[in-house]
């Protein structure tokens, strides 16, 4: 099973600073995927029109989401689909595990898949006997370390060049050892040559789904390789997990999505492959599986639904919010400690798994607001993380010196003009400590931000004073109006 280690976030988040690997390879977002996305974005005009319609498509799906659910079943079903319904995630394992049971399955191949991370499906497979192998090149590079995935599009960004070659190295022992793998290039044509064995050998392929069309009971993947199309149409028997918020209306609704999905994920136009599934293989099919098989987790997800929570249910999964994170940017993904990280997970994770169990994560926010920027759904994420904060603050989950200074800051605030003379005592006496440097290099209560960075010291008048002065000139009648 995924230990969850969300409480472990602040330790983490210092062990990933201090992680001179891990802070090389997350130096190239902001010149990689963020870069691309706002090339893609500036040569779609009707790109942020787009945002709305995308937006107002997943509001109206989860207003309705009963009906729309009730509908794709009846399409997928009619195409010759078996429809699995599991609530929680140990129902939706148990599924799968009779599935793979009833195909005599020996290997089980997957494609990339968050909710298969979420009911750490892997795991709990291969406690049973099963061979699982995963073979998107990101998601079997994490497999290989052992380790879970890092990014929701990009599984292995926390990884240099110089990692992977060892761990093929490593691993891949009957290769011959004087191979080059310098280039990214050779690096997939040997874990092509390492998992096409497996795609060919695969008894059940597992994938998930970005999307669920309710008129006509297909199930779509969204990859820039091939491995997930040779999953899902070279096993016997192929499966489909997904959560229930992944349902949209029609092919036209989708359409639309999708052309936000790929420019904010990776800054492409389309991703190189858009795989429609709509049951098992037909007589006059050329391939695909025997059996099809769709098993739908809710995981707490229905309940979010009557809650403010529930614009967290329009996320697409594009790892937008997270590339353009400072906060995710400085530590990566595992330090957040459960499956999803960033601005996705600071609202998500508390949502599944419980505000105590997860309450650093929404505090491990600048809120600079660059995540619902970009967000492709529009999603307030920083809002939500308030709501979170809120949260955790009701239910007394706050450590003792964070909570007093919060009572002394809203005692103060409660008392306006106490609190003005306060903040002057305080900017005058700041000032002055700072002296002709007019920064600190140590402060008191303040040795988060210190240890690394000067913290600038106050200079002049507070807000305050400024906006009254500001307010009486606007006010101030012109000597042009006193002569008149």
């Amino acid at each position: 099973m995924v230990e969850i280690k969300t409480r472990e976030f602040k330790a983490n988040a210092r062990v990933a600073l201090d992680d001179p690997q891990l802070q090389r390879a997350l130096a190239g977002l902001p010149g990689g995927l963020v870069a691309q996305r706002t090339a893609a974005r500036d040569k779609l005009p009707e790109f942020e029109d787009l945002r709305d319609v995308g937006r107002d498509i997943r509001d109206h799906t989860l207003a309705h989401l009963d009906l729309y659910l009730a509908e794709w079943e009846r399409k997928a079903v009619a195409a010759g689909a078996h429809v699995h319904w599991a609530p929680t995630a140990a129902d939706a394992r148990d599924i799968i595990e009779k599935i793979c049971r009833e195909a005599n399955a020996k290997i089980v191949t997957k494609g990339k898949s968050m909710i298969s991370e979420e009911i750490a499906l892997n795991g709990y497979l291969e406690a049973r006997g099963f061979e699982v192998v995963e073979t998107d090149l990101g998601e079997y590079l994490v497999q290989i370390r052992k380790e879970t995935p890092s990014h929701i599009i990009a599984p292995a960004i926390h990884l240099t060049q110089e990692q992977v070659e060892a761990d093929f190295r490593r691993l891949h022992t009957h290769l011959p050892q004087d191979r080059v793998l310098v280039e990214p290039a050779q690096l997939v044509d040997e874990a092509r040559k390492i998992l096409r064995q497996k795609f060919v050998a695969a008894d059940v392929g597992i994938t998930g789904a970005n999307f669920l069309i309710a008129e006509t009971g297909s199930s779509i993947i969204v990859t820039n390789e091939g491995n997930g199309d040779l999953t899902q149409s070279l096993a016997k028997t192929h499966v489909v997990v997904a959560s229930i918020d992944k349902v949209v209306p029609t092919l036209e609704d989708v359409s639309s999505i999708l052309r936000l999905l790929a420019r904010s994920a990776t800054g492409q136009e389309f991703s190189t492959y858009t795989t429609f599934s709509t049951g098992p293989r037909r007589k006059a099919d050329p391939d695909g599986p025997e059996a099809y098989h769709v098993v739908i987790l809710d995981n707490g997800r229905s309940e979010l639904l009557a809650t403010e929570m529930r614009e967290i249910l329009r996320c697409i999964r594009c790892g937008a919010c997270m590339n353009h994170c400072p906060v995710y940017n400085a530590i990566g993904g595992h330090a957040y400690g459960w499956v999803y990280p960033g601005p996705i997970g600071a609202v998500l994770t508390p949502s599944l798994i419980g505000v105590k169990a997860a309450s650093n994560l929404p505090n491990a926010s600048t809120f600079c607001g660059k995540c619902e920027a970009v967000c492709p759904m529009k999603i307030p994420l920083p809002k939500l993380m308030r709501l979170h904060r809120e949260t955790e603050f009701d239910l007394g989950n706050l450590p003792r010196g964070y909570a007093f200074g919060l009572k002394t800051w809203a005692w103060f605030a409660k008392r306006p003009r106490l609190y003005h003379l306060g903040a002057r005592f305080a900017i005058a006496a700041l000032g002055a400590l700072g002296g002709a440097r007019g920064a600190f290099r140590a402060l008191p209560f303040a040795g988060g931000w210190t240890k690394h960075r000067d913290l600038p010291a106050p200079q002049g008048r507070t807000f305050q004073q400024l906006w009254a002065e500001q307010q009486a000139g606007l006010n101030r009648p012109s000597q042009t109006r006193a002569r008149s």
